[in-house]
């Protein structure tokens, strides 16, 4: 009991940082180091922003024609470039400046927006690992999934990032400087204050990284203990099918490295969040937190790069090699659904 009480008396007693201090935008690193930090975001930025930038270009050339699985990958591009081109600015201008320059309402709209995109982008994932375990593991389902379907989906998603990310302006949580002070986040220390914050917290962490997770990995899970067995039973059907069942499983492959991708770079900064929230009040040093927070910043970068060298990769193995891929320059979108110089027949397949 005198443990319960000491408990409930140090989160009535626990001030957040940003309270504790007069300035809470005030960096609270050296000059050099915020200066390091905002050229390496403005290089992710730029570089995130050209190669998200161009697989939406590419796909545009071709919307009425895009594939389902190709509709989500556009969308991941999307949230991608939200987050470089409505996020990064701000803390890019912030690191320059030394401090967090756009006050309280800045700091809850970069907050927002930030979390709306990252949510959004790992449900798309989360959907996409679905989509490829049941065309794995059930190869009729591709025989029905359809267009409307990646649309519906995608109105599922956004509906759901825009919940998850809103959720703290109805008053039951919020968003607040990072302890380094140049930029925001969810506020993870109101856990350290009441149940009201626990609660908060333990909702935002299962519905919006656990629970996504957990499918991305069952869905992986399933797909490799699959195709240990998989020969023998694709083997049993005809050249049509069997072409289809190995350009799913390059698909596969992709899907694989972006969601690796995306959870080495949040897995880290999600640690350091959880501890700021459940562990001993201020313990995480503020030099140590910066760190996972620019690797989760670099996440939007890795996409369109794992696009190109998979594109290059499937055209160098093509027959025609080299000279394959440039007749096909003009056509071709680097997503994760396919090549545009598939046959007909995996055409058909597929849709």
């Amino acid at each position: 009991m005198s443990g319960m009480a000491d408990h409930n008396s140090s989160q009535e007693e626990y001030i957040p940082h940003y309270l504790q201090e007069e300035d809470p935008f005030a960096s609270k690193l050296s000059r050099e180091a915020d200066i390091i930090a905002g050229i390496y975001l403005t290089i992710i930025g730029i570089l995130s922003t050209l190669g998200n930038g161009y697989v939406i270009f590419m796909s545009s050339k071709r919307k009425k024609k895009l594939r389902p699985a190709e509709i989500m990958t556009v969308n991941l591009a999307v949230c991608d470039l939200g987050i470089s081109v409505v996020g990064k600015p701000f803390s890019i201008i912030s690191f320059f400046s030394h401090r967090w320059m756009f006050g309280w309402i800045g700091c809850r709209w970069y907050g927002w927006a930030g979390f709306f995109f990252g949510c959004g982008s790992l449900i798309t994932m989360t959907a996409v690992s679905l989509d490829r375990y049941l065309k794995i593991c059930h190869l009729s389902y591709g025989t029905w999934l359809k267009r409307h379907h990646a649309f519906i989906c995608l109105a599922i998603i956004w509906a759901y990032a825009t919940f998850w990310a809103t959720v703290p302006f109805a008053g039951v949580g919020s968003y607040a400087p990072e302890p380094f002070g140049t930029s925001c986040t969810l506020d993870w220390w109101l856990a350290q204050a009441s149940v009201a914050g626990q609660a908060f917290v333990l909702s935002i962490l299962f519905f919006c990284l656990l629970f996504p997770t957990a499918v991305i990995v069952f869905s992986y899970v399933k797909i490799i203990l699959k195709v240990k067995s998989s020969t023998k039973e694709v083997a049993h059907y005809d050249t049509r099918i069997q072409n289809s069942h190995i350009l799913e499983m390059k698909l596969t492959k992709v899907a694989m490295l972006i969601c690796a991708g995306f959870l080495i770079a949040w897995i880290p900064y999600a640690v350091v969040s959880v501890w700021s929230a459940f562990g001993r009040p201020d313990s995480v040093p503020i030099q140590f937190s910066v760190v996972p927070t620019l690797l989760a910043k670099s996440a939007a970068m890795y996409n369109p790069i794992i696009y190109q060298v998979i594109d290059c990769k499937f055209a160098c193995c093509r027959p025609g090699g080299l000279k394959a891929k440039s007749s096909s320059k003009k056509s071709r979108t680097y997503t994760i659904s396919a090549h545009r110089d598939s046959t007909a027949m995996n055409e058909t397949q597929l849709e």
